[in-house]
């Protein structure tokens, strides 16, 4: 009778539950095969309903986005506590605070192999005391990581650049993204004409219209003030068209201008939706992506977008500018930018044949770079290695 063998112990860590769910969807259940997987992050109640939706061991840790040292060394205990009694092979962290607290507890705890993966720098954005305090603290959690993933090229560039941590720590795993794209999930032959054009009826937007969209939070480093401004000058001369813009705002992060915010109130053109948990509809009845963030990681909305055959206007950013090709499966503009954005929105509603070239690229350059398995499969050869080279 053959013995069993026990699978080696990962643990991964966001800061919000909402990363788990959203950020690494499928890809948890996924190394669950092959590692005894432990989700941890904060908002305990959110947090055990994810583990029970998706079968995962769940634990839970307070922590905050903000800067709270006290909270923060409270934090910091309990996990290398935990740690220090389960002593997982693997600790794995994404997002600022998870990756502070994840790797010091980590490395306190003897874990062997403290991965930290970077989908995004919010402190780019940042200037002063606040700054120095953020790269400071970003230098602590790559020191005390084994390995560091970015998951763009732009974005380890920049990494190195600042001197957060030496070249030889820092890997970019497949063509980037920390979870790729289900294309067969993000697929526009799952909607119907029929379904969209009643789906159009329910929100009152014209047949006829051309719809832009934006999806993701309604804050001012995603580029929004700018979207909206542009948009409303064109919307003057263009009553054919519509901005839909889906996700949440964040009032106490990073608000919008409050003439942004009127301008979405009163503007017929512009219908704002929230948040919502299944954004495939309104990208389906869409036709072009616009998505002038400031910074980004490797932006999923983007990759969302192209595999239900939408070209995107994006900025020149790291992520965005590897996923998108400029006249290719999108147009890539200069961020800050309210001329190239209102440029940019006429030119793909001027320019049909470009338009129709980048509309038919979009999907395929997508499934070909992108589709989900191939990230998690390199990521789990990446756990492979590393814990071969002990």
């Amino acid at each position: 009778m053959k013995k069993m063998v026990d699978k080696p112990k990962l643990i991964r860590i966001t800061t919000v539950p909402l990363s788990l769910e959203k950020l690494l969807e499928g890809q948890l259940e996924y190394m669950q095969k092959f590692y005894e997987l432990t989700a941890i992050s904060a908002d305990e109640e959110r947090l055990k309903a994810l583990g029970r939706a998706r079968g995962l061991n769940v634990f839970h840790v307070d922590m905050t986005r903000q800067i709270t040292p006290y909270r923060d060394l409270k934090s910091l205990f309990k996990l290398y506590k935990y740690l220090k009694s389960s002593k997982p092979a693997i600790v794995h962290s994404h997002t600022p605070k998870a990756g502070i607290i994840g790797m010091l507890a980590a490395k306190l705890a003897g874990v062997p192999h403290r991965l930290h993966t970077v989908a995004g720098l919010p402190l780019l954005e940042t200037k002063g005391i606040k700054r120095k305090i953020l790269d400071s603290v970003e230098k602590i959690t790559y020191s005390c990581a084994t390995n560091v993933y970015p998951n763009s090229k732009g974005l380890r560039n920049i990494i190195i650049e600042n001197g957060y941590t030496k070249d030889k720590k820092c890997k970019v795993l497949a063509n980037g993204s920390s979870n790729g794209i289900n294309t067969n999930y993000f697929n526009p032959d799952l909607f119907s004409e029929k379904t969209k054009s009643s789906f159009k009826r329910q929100m009152d937007i014209n047949p006829q219209a051309f719809i832009f969209v934006f999806i993701g939070r309604l804050v001012s480093d995603k580029g929004i003030n700018e979207l909206v401004h542009a948009f409303s000058v064109l919307s003057k001369e263009r009553k054919d068209i519509r901005l839909l813009l889906v996700g949440p705002t964040e009032e106490d992060l990073d608000p919008l201008e409050n003439e942004t915010n009127f301008e979405i109130a009163d503007n017929p053109q512009i219908i704002a939706v929230g948040y919502q948990p299944d954004v495939r509809p309104y990208l389906a009845i869409s036709d072009c992506l616009v998505f002038p963030s400031y910074r980004e990681g490797f932006p999923n909305v983007v990759m969302q977008a192209g595999a239900m055959g939408l070209p995107s206007i994006v900025t020149d950013i790291n992520g965005c500018n590897e996923i998108i090709s400029n006249e290719i499966n999108g147009l890539i503009i200069p961020v800050k930018d309210v001329k190239a954005i209102k440029e940019s929105l006429k030119r793909i509603l001027d320019d049909k044949l470009l338009f129709v070239k980048m509309k038919d690229n979009s999907r395929k350059m997508i499934v070909e770079r992108y589709e989900q398995e191939i990230v998690w499969n390199a990521i789990l050869e990446e756990y492979k290695r590393i814990s071969e080279n002990v």
